[in-house]
């Protein structure tokens, strides 16, 4: 059965955070499960979530709950094991929508580390907002 694997102990970096302030719109809002709150990036093509995880996993499910208007279009999944290169592990393409989406992962994906990059918004100025984001999977080791 599927577990949320994301922990107090997971790590997380982001590419960017509107007029850099982190204080209303930093990276701890995409887990708080607080439905007033949100990350929200700056403009720019290519903005991106970071994970690293305390133990090794395997995903099967990418949740996501973006602010319609400001959506990424076409994303990627990236994953690696600490010390090597990240690899693709799949596209996404989620919609211009407020609700819940959920993308199942088929591909291959034990990993200690994931990105999840949005290549491109629905945003004229590539910004993206996030107001819940969870990664479901089996905890390895």
């Amino acid at each position: 059965m599927a577990v949320s694997l994301v922990c107090e102990e997971t790590g997380s970096r982001v590419s960017s955070v509107l007029n850099r302030d982190v204080k209303q719109f930093g990276k701890k809002f995409l887990f708080d499960r607080n439905e007033d709150t949100c990350w929200n990036s700056d403009q720019g093509p290519s903005q991106w979530v970071l994970l690293e995880f305390p133990q090794t996993v395997r995903v099967t499910e990418l949740q996501l709950q973006f602010q319609g208007g400001f959506t990424g279009r076409a994303c990627r999944l990236e994953g690696g094991r600490k010390g090597s290169n990240l690899v693709k592990i799949a596209d996404f393409y989620p919609e211009d929508t407020n609700c819940l989406q959920r993308f199942s992962i088929h591909e291959e994906s034990v990993t200690d580390r994931l990105k999840i990059i949005f290549e491109e918004s629905t945003d004229f100025f590539g910004r993206i907002v996030i107001y819940h984001l969870d990664v479901l999977g089996e905890k390895l080791s």
